[in-house]
């Protein structure tokens, strides 16, 4: 058991005394329960050991520490260094212990077998740290802690009055009345007050005891309060539970005792009765003065009940309101002349004050004339006394001063060093409580962030049966077919805030992602409101499930990532995708390498634009309204985005004449300007698409290499999805339709803005290849789907909006950078040549046709 007697600081206003206490571990509870003596059955309080932290000062003296809860501290006070630092290690390990025992938590269902392996790592990991030591085992000091203490008396105060808790007075009674009847029975049984007959317990039944005590406790408060004679009663029962649970082996104990120590023993007892008595007779002298006061109301008022006559009553009253009045004069009278003599008390204090400083400066004095006394006779021994002998006695004292100094020196090294010790054993133990509870709180939110997809998958599986059942079924009966219109109305409002009042969600669908791009776009038909309530759901599903699989390792390995240099492994970290956190870094660097900003050269193409319009403002104008129209930053015409969009092409089309604005820079420019933010990286972003990144003649007046990039991507089409381009060619569909904006604005307003930033991504870094990939792999995605369509119009009308369906980013990346190679770049040259003399010879034999046309008009007149 850990028990013992320590001094406790106690704080009553400016007052601070230290209280003897008898401290005792409870197990259970992980407190520490402190009493007045060892023979008290009731605490006097209690202190929480689970959340609290232990620390020791060698500043506040020998045997002092310190015990802090979130809710206050206690100073306490060993009689010995090796004391406190049992003390401290002791309950530092009774707190693990109790600390490990309650941290785990039960985990069942489908997703216990997932998290096993995450307690199982916490846990071990914990087993594996307790191994290391920062401060070795102290030994039991026996003479102050443990159950041998508990026969020993207690400690003595200055005053018996100082040492009793006036905070608890009902429990200090209770004590004392159990303390003397106890103890006159142990007298006439010859037994010893303090002999461990009374303070061991069985083991067994700890708990027992313990719930045993609490109800005899409050019975006694109850009975107090109804029956005066229920409180001898209780206690008697409380005592003999006490008794019935002695230390065993007591007897033998006491038969080796002499009558020597038998003796010393009653006469500490007799002291200790002594100072006990005296402490209850001022106790009983207060509660004497409460009683007489209570018997004088009690009197005044028997006699204004047994006053026959209203009029009796009422002079009674009138005496009552005389003496109150009397009263009130005389304490007005009495605060008067508190305030004078307060008055009195500061011109005092501030004369003593000036006498104090008066005597200061003559006891300066004095001492600086017996330092002068003692110079100079210093000097004149010096003169008189031999130099050698004197030179001797000096050396002599100043190696004993300092061979005193060297101990003080060593003992204060020594306490420092356990102090340390205790110390960094502390911060470790304490540190490894909260990995602990920071494993368990990540291993909670994986299990909570698993949870959560899954109910994503439902959400979007009862979506997906509701527009089945809405189409495969139109012939149900009206009420039906009314139910499940409000279901999917239902479905298909969107209110973030009733979101957020429902409680705790760990990652909830916002209306917009990190760029401003809305999750759920506002489409005008029903049918493609809910599409797109199900893909935001997938979505998000899909995010959940991946966040800690595949999102946290590689933001793990972007993050160990210092400089940037073109590397294998760096090409691989940007087609999986970049971070948010990092993206702006890694665009600013991929446009700095091939595209060198000019200082200076894009401020003056603003003051060029100023004071000179561009022609093709107009065109500009009429497009900045139509830009990223699902996108916050750009949806309202006093966004702050659409000035700087419109500075960015106004200096695009300055810096580039031979070009100037064409439709779709105006897109590539508003994504720029939102991931890099500022205007002129965006600008200097959208020369490197358009000047590096781009072939000639792409943005031109004629569109002739785009158009090239149509036929290409159709050659690539049929050799790598032979069937599906089959199936086009049945049904006369011309992909390019589709596809000629997926080229020209790089997928911007196509794909959903997770999967389209981590295209560009990849874009940036390694070219137009990359949009061929992701076109194929958009076709090869969704190919299955497509075959199942055998009507032009139907699979034109699909064509519009599947790219906005994909909801998994990783398996088309998968699909684009592994299942469609190889993909040489060399080829693509190859045929952007090929069909690009193809296209220049039809648009020259178009030239003829169309000059032979308009001569032979010419030539037959008007």
């Amino acid at each position: 058991k850990l028990c013992g007697y320590l001094n406790k600081l106690g704080i009553k206003g400016p007052i601070k005394t230290w209280k003897s206490r008898w401290f005792f571990y409870d197990e259970n509870k992980c407190r520490l329960l402190y009493y007045r003596t060892a023979q008290d059955i009731n605490p006097l309080g209690s202190i929480d050991l689970s959340s609290a932290s232990f620390d020791c000062k060698m500043e506040n003296g020998e045997g002092v520490f310190e015990i802090r809860t979130p809710s206050r501290a206690f100073t306490l006070k060993a009689i010995s260094r090796q004391a406190m630092m049992y003390w401290l290690q002791q309950l530092q390990m009774r707190r693990w212990e109790f600390c490990n025992s309650q941290s785990r938590f039960p985990s069942n269902g489908n997703l216990s077998c997932s998290f096993a392996f995450v307690s199982y790592f916490v846990f071990t990991f914990v087993d594996v740290v307790d191994n290391e030591d920062f401060l070795p085992l102290v030994k039991t000091p026996t003479e102050a802690v443990g159950l041998k203490a508990a026969s020993l008396p207690a400690p003595q105060t200055s005053t018996a009055l100082q040492n009793i808790s006036l905070k608890h007075p009902w429990t200090e009674i209770q004590n004392t009345v159990y303390n003397i009847c106890g103890s006159k029975q142990l007298w006439g049984n010859n037994e010893n007050v303090f002999s461990f007959d009374d303070f061991q317990e069985h083991p067994e039944n700890v708990d027992e005891d313990q719930e045993a005590e609490v109800e005899a406790g409050s019975a006694v408060k109850e009975g107090t309060l109804e029956d005066g004679k229920m409180g001898p009663r209780l206690n008697w029962i409380r005592k003999a539970r006490w008794r019935n649970s002695g230390f065993p082996g007591s007897e033998d104990l006491l038969k080796e005792k002499n009558s020597v120590d038998k003796v010393s023993v009653l006469q500490q007892q007799i002291l200790t009765l002594t100072e006990e008595v005296k402490s209850q007779k001022e106790l009983v002298k207060l509660l004497h003065k409460a009683l007489e006061a209570a018997q004088q109301e009690k009197r005044v008022s028997s006699m204004y009940l047994t006053a026959a006559e209203d009029k009796d009553r009422l002079e009674l009253v009138r005496h009552k309101v005389r003496q109150i009045a009397d009263l009130t004069s005389r304490l007005e009278a009495v605060e008067q002349e508190k305030k004078e003599l307060e008055q009195i008390l500061t011109l005092r204090d501030s004369h003593i004050q000036e006498l104090k400083e008066h005597v200061q400066l003559l006891m300066e004095k004095n001492h600086a004339k017996q330092e002068i006394i003692m110079t100079l006779t210093e000097q004149m021994a010096q003169e008189l006394s031999d130099p050698l002998q004197e030179a001797n006695t000096i050396t002599v004292e100043t190696l004993y001063k300092q061979q005193e100094e060297i101990e003080h020196l060593k003992d204060d090294i020594d306490a420092y060093k356990t102090q340390n010790q205790f110390l960094n054993s502390e911060i470790h133990q304490v540190t490894r409580l909260w990995t602990s509870v920071a494993e368990n709180e990540k291993a909670l939110l994986m299990k909570c962030a698993c949870l959560q997809a899954r109910n994503c998958q439902m959400e979007s599986k009862y979506l997906t049966v509701l527009r089945k059942l809405q189409e495969a079924v139109p012939g149900l009966p009206s009420s039906y077919a009314e139910l499940v219109k409000n279901l999917i109305q239902e479905a298909l409002q969107w209110d973030v805030k009733e979101e957020a009042e429902e409680g705790f969600n760990l990652n909830p669908v916002s209306e917009y992602d990190e760029y401003g791009f809305m999750t759920v776009p506002d489409y005008e038909i029903e049918d493609w409101k809910l599409l797109a309530k199900i893909q935001a759901l997938e979505i998000k599903s899909n995010k959940l499930r991946s966040q800690e699989i595949v999102e946290k390792p590689l933001r793990d390995r972007w993050n160990s990532i210092g400089e940037l240099n073109p590397s294998a492994e760096l090409k691989s970290l940007i087609r999986s995708g970049i971070p948010v956190e990092h993206r702006q870094r890694v665009w600013r660097w991929m446009v700095g390498r091939h595209c060198s900003p000019v200082p200076g050269h894009y401020q003056r193409l603003l003051e060029q634009s100023r004071s000179t319009e561009h022609p093709a403002c107009r065109q500009i104008e009429l497009d900045l309204p139509r830009t990223l129209t699902n996108n916050k930053h750009f949806s309202s015409p006093t966004s702050q985005l659409i000035p700087r969009l419109r500075r960015v092409l106004l200096a695009f089309s300055w810096h580039n004449p031979a070009i100037g604005y064409c439709q779709g820079l105006n897109r590539l420019a508003a994504v720029a300007l939102l991931v890099l933010e500022d205007e002129e990286s965006a600008f200097w972003c959208l020369v490197y698409i358009v000047e590096n990144l781009m072939p000639a003649d792409y943005y031109s007046d004629t569109l002739i290499t785009s158009q090239v990039d149509q036929r290409v991507f159709k050659d690539f089409l049929s050799e790598k999805l032979p069937r599906l381009m089959a199936h086009f060619e049945q049904y006369r569909i011309d992909v390019s339709l589709i596809t000629f904006n997926w080229f020209l604005v790089a997928f911007v307003d196509s794909l959903v803005s997770d999967i389209l930033l981590q295209v560009w991504d990849a874009f940036l870094y390694e070219g137009t290849k990359v949009i061929f990939r992701y076109a194929l792999a958009i076709f090869k995605y969704n190919e299955e789907e497509i075959l199942r369509i055998h009507d032009s119009v139907e699979i034109y009308q699909y064509l519009r909006f599947f790219t906005r369906m994909i909801m998994d980013g990783r398996k088309l990346m998968n699909i684009a950078f592994n299942d469609l190679n190889p993909f040489p770049m060399k080829l693509l040259r190859n045929r952007r040549s090929m069909h690009r003399e193809e296209l220049e010879a039809e648009m020259c034999e178009l030239e003829q046709i169309k000059a032979a046309y308009v001569k032979e008009r010419a030539e037959q007149g008007p």
